[in-house]
C-alpha cells in the first residue's frame, strides 16, 4: 500500500492475457490511468484497460506532435526563433500565467507549456496539414470537428494512453514523417532528468471539459537496457479544489515504474 495526500492504494491484478498485469488505482475524488510499455520485456502493464484505451483531448501533451509539425513545414526555423509576446497578460483555467508574458522561443514553450505560442504555431500550419501529420503519425481519434485553433485543449479531438504510449515509441524509434534532425531536436527539448543512470522525455498537459479537468503526464526513460514508456491521465471535476491534483500524476507513476523494476 502507498498513501499519499490522496490516499492513493495500489493493487497488483494478474490480468487474463499472456505476459500481461493489470494494476488497480483509486485515488480519492480523482479517477484515471496509468498505462505503461517495458521495452526489454515487451509488457504491457495497466491499472486500468478501460481507460487506457479512452480517448481525451491530449492538452499540452500534443506539443510534442506539434513541435515536429512546426519545425518539419518550418513554420519556425529552429527551437531558438523567437515570436512576439502580444503584450497581453496570459490566463488560463482562472491562473495567471506570469511565464507566458514574454517574448518566446520553442524550447521555452514547450518547457512552459506556453498555449499562446502553440496557437500561433497553428495558425500558420492550417487545419489541412495537421490532418495530413496526424493521420501519418496515427495520432488520436482526428476528430477535428472544433472551429478554435487549439483544437488539443478543447473540442473532441481525442487520444488515449494507449495511443499516447505508441507514438512516444515511435519518436523513440525515430519512425515518424519527420527529418532525423527536427526529431532530435524535440528529443532534446523533452529531456527533463538526466543522470548517470538514466535519461526522462516528457511532457504534461492539463485542460478542462464538461466539468472535469483532465491530467497528463506522458514520457519514456531510458536507462542503460531498457525504455520505459508511459501514459498517465488522471480526471476530476472542475469544481474539487486540490492544490496537490498537478502532482499526483507524477508521484503515483513513478512509484508503479518502482514496483515494476525501473
Amino acid at each position: 500500500m502507498l498513501i499519499l495526500k490522496a490516499c492513493i492504494l495500489i493493487l497488483f491484478i494478474a490480468f487474463t492475457e499472456p505476459g500481461r498485469a493489470q494494476m488497480a488505482i483509486t485515488l480519492d475524488k480523482v479517477v484515471g490511468s496509468i498505462t505503461i510499455y517495458d521495452s526489454r520485456r515487451q509488457e504491457w502493464f495497466f491499472t486500468d484497460t478501460r481507460d487506457a484505451r479512452m480517448p481525451t483531448l491530449p492538452a499540452s501533451t500534443f506539443k510534442i506532435l506539434n513541435s515536429l509539425i512546426a519545425l518539419q513545414t518550418r513554420v519556425i526555423k529552429d527551437e531558438n526563433q523567437l515570436l512576439k509576446w502580444d503584450g497581453i497578460p496570459k490566463s488560463f483555467l482562472g491562473k495567471n500565467r506570469t511565464a507566458w508574458n514574454r517574448d518566446t522561443d520553442l524550447k521555452t514553450a514547450y518547457k512552459n507549456s506556453t498555449i499562446w505560442f502553440d496557437v500561433e504555431l497553428a495558425k500558420k500550419i492550417k487545419r489541412k496539414t495537421y490532418k495530413k501529420y496526424l493521420s501519418a503519425c496515427e495520432y488520436g481519434n482526428l476528430n477535428f470537428s472544433e472551429k478554435g485553433v487549439d483544437f488539443w485543449n478543447y473540442g473532441d479531438y481525442g487520444i488515449s494512453p494507449v495511443n499516447q504510449v505508441m507514438f512516444l515509441m515511435k519518436v523513440y524509434r525515430n519512425d515518424l514523417p519527420f527529418s532525423k534532425k527536427h526529431i532530435a531536436i524535440v528529443k532534446n527539448m523533452m529531456i527533463s532528468e538526466q543522470t548517470d543512470s538514466y535519461v526522462l522525455r516528457d511532457n504534461t498537459g492539463l485542460t478542462r471539459k464538461d466539468g472535469q479537468d483532465i491530467g497528463w503526464w506522458v514520457g519514456y526513460i531510458e536507462t542503460k537496457n531498457n525504455v520505459y514508456f508511459f501514459a498517465t491521465r488522471l480526471i476530476k471535476s472542475s469544481e474539487d479544489e486540490d492544490p496537490y491534483f498537478a502532482s499526483y500524476k507524477k508521484e503515483v507513476t513513478r512509484q508503479v515504474l518502482n514496483e515494476i523494476g525501473f
